[in-house]
């Protein structure tokens, strides 16, 4: 039976395809492949002729749009099988990307992730036409499977296992390639494709530069310090873009205007559209929603995947069901306490430039997010910091791994860090490591859900407040975990449950493998706890 492109499936499309909130003037010019093919990208995706999404958002035209495009006008009616005919004929379809080998022999987990990262480089990019690859000057480190890009807060931890490894090359590349996103886009987008660019991720480009300057880039290169400190404070910009004029109780893109005037963040992409990647899967998330509009949908759906936490009972109004996600709503623990680490970075970097007109300026924006965190986000009772829903005016009652991120950057006094290490313990402590939440959904990060970049938060933010038994007792858990499915699969999974010590699973994609950050947060973890293995 023919499936014909009706003026009705074009006007879907096009009511789908409009943003609502303005993007910085550089990433706004970018087209997505959504924007760039039209009612032939909404056939493609909404017929599901790939089982993953992500496979023609990240297809290569062999020829230019246009023509492609005045092709597929050509034709009245398209059968599946004839339409992907015609995206084959027309686009280099990429494959599902071949996993890293498992270990045949079972070489030590050292030794195996040191002989993935050359597995996981990728060249330098150069932008096509209708592509949708971000150019990039320098080689970069992919996290793996069906993700073939770099990606942001990813990066940071696979760098610490580079850093490990002596590979200081790749972890001066990479910063520069964040660096260079920066510049030519204004901030750091979620990958490095185009649909991405209407959102960041959990702002980590601080802790990469830090960790640059550690493993040896130190500060008597005052050029490349001093332009990477100014790249921190045009960050910092497009996340703070509005604060000078939203109205206490309101919101403007990423910042909240709280009802005392203080001033923190939300995640909130730019965009009121499905995501690119994901497009029929949103599509049919918001037909279920009968009592919000679509693009209201569709941007907490962005949104929750700008936070890394894609998805997460944290953003959701009841706790547990994907109709009703609220991300937009939600003032998150975990991204003010990276943008209070992002303020006290800018204001040592502008120390060491003897600059101290910006030194007094980030000085008191950390402190002054420091204390709205305190007032807005601290639940003494409980012990833990906890998002506040401000548009309802409450703190939610959803205990996570995101309340150790306060210790991770510094932001805790020495009681409420000792608090949350006790509520951690009770809540989240799990036999094969930290839980990501203490309720299960179904959704990838909820229990029994662990994921790296967690426990690396956890594991240095406790050591930073002189809680090591803890910190080890998380640490030694994860690393057996690891080792356990390696000795099991060969293989370095992208997510691990925690509760039995396995591969994990849940969320909108099959379990990936590779990993890059679980490859780097267990290297890492090496150097602090090291046992034969």
């Amino acid at each position: 039976m023919k499936r014909r492109n009706t003026l009705l499936a074009s006007a879907i499309w096009l009511g789908l395809a409009s943003p609502a909130l303005a993007q910085t003037p550089q990433a706004s010019q970018v087209p997505s492949p959504a924007d760039t093919y039209g009612a032939l990208f909404h056939q493609v995706q909404m017929r599901r002729l790939f089982p993953d999404g992500k496979t023609f958002v990240d297809a290569t035209p062999k020829r230019p749009p246009a023509q492609i495009l005045a092709a597929y006008r050509a034709h009245a009616a398209f059968t599946d099988a004839e339409l992907k005919r015609f995206v084959r004929a027309n686009f280099v379809v990429p494959d599902s990307a071949p996993p890293p080998p498992p270990s045949q022999d079972r070489t030590t987990l050292k030794a195996h992730v040191a002989a993935l990262w050359p597995v996981l480089t990728r060249p330098p990019v150069k932008a096509v036409d209708g592509d949708s690859a971000l150019p990039l000057d320098k080689p970069f480190v992919v996290p793996g499977g069906r993700f073939r890009e770099m990606y942001y807060w990813d990066s940071y931890f696979t760098m610490l296992g580079l850093a490990a490894d002596g590979r200081r090359d790749a972890v001066e590349n990479m910063v520069d390639d964040f660096g260079g996103l920066i510049d030519r886009y204004g901030h750091i987008p979620n990958g490095t494709r185009t649909y991405y660019l209407s959102r960041s991720q959990p702002p980590f480009y601080f802790a990469m530069v830090g960790l640059a300057q550690k493993e040896g880039a130190d500060k008597t290169d005052k050029a490349r310090f001093k332009a990477r400190v100014d790249l921190m404070r045009r960050e910092h910009a497009f996340w703070m873009d509005g604060e000078k004029t939203v109205a206490p109780g309101q919101a403007h893109r990423r910042v909240v205007a709280l009802p005392d005037g203080a001033i923190l963040n939300r995640y909130a992409d730019d965009r009121a559209t499905p995501r690119d990647e994901s497009y029929r899967e949103d599509v049919l998330t918001a037909r279920e929603v009968t009592n919000r509009p679509a693009g209201e949908v569709f941007r907490d759906l962005r949104s929750g995947a700008e936070s890394g936490w894609d998805f997460s009972s944290r953003w959701m109004a009841d706790g547990k069901s994907l109709k009703t996600i609220q991300t937009t709503s939600i003032v998150p623990v975990d991204l003010n306490a990276l943008m209070y680490g992002l303020e006290t970075a800018i204001a040592q970097g502008c120390a060491d430039l003897a600059d101290a007109p910006c030194v007094a300026e980030f000085s008191g924006r950390a402190k002054a997010r420091q204390a709205a965190m305190d007032a807005w986000l601290w639940d003494a009772p409980r012990g833990l910091y906890l998002d506040y829903q401000w548009r309802a005016r409450t703190r939610l009652d959803h205990p996570s791994a995101a309340t150790l991120y306060p210790l991770f950057v510094g932001a805790a006094s020495p009681d409420q860090a000792k608090a949350v290490a006790a509520s951690t313990r009770a809540l989240l402590l799990a036999p094969g490591g930290l839980r990501t939440t203490t309720v299960s959904t179904g959704q990838q990060w909820d229990t029994p859900n662990g994921w790296a970049p967690l426990q690396w938060v956890a594991v240095s933010g406790l050591r930073r407040y002189g809680d090591e038994a803890l910190a080890r007792d998380i640490g030694q858990r994860w690393l057996a975990t690891v080792a356990r499915e390696y000795q099991a699969s060969g293989k370095m999974l992208e997510k691990y449950d925690v509760e039995e010590a396995k591969a994990g699973g849940g969320g909108e994609y099959p379990l990936q493998d590779g990993f890059g950050w679980t490859n780097g947060v267990t290297r890492a973890l090496f150097d602090l706890y090291p046992a034969p293995r």
